[in-house]
């Protein structure tokens, strides 16, 4: 059971899920708060390294076919 909480696919579905939650609050924030740039700035970067994570896991789960 321990295995499966530590599993790739578990993994990448929490990761979507804090990708799509930043999102929303990205949307909320740019929309509440649109003077605090700095506050945005690291949010969006926090979604992208979210995002490159992603991927890695992706590729890792499921490898392109070599050619």
């Amino acid at each position: 059971m321990n295995d499966n909480l530590h599993s790739l696919p578990r993994r990448l579905i929490e990761l979507r899920i804090e990708h799509a939650d930043l999102d929303s609050l990205i949307d909320r924030a740019s929309a509440e708060r649109p003077d605090d740039e700095l506050a945005l700035r690291r949010l969006k970067k926090r979604r992208l390294l979210l995002r490159d994570q992603i991927s890695r896991l992706e590729a890792e789960l499921d490898p392109p076919e070599p050619a």
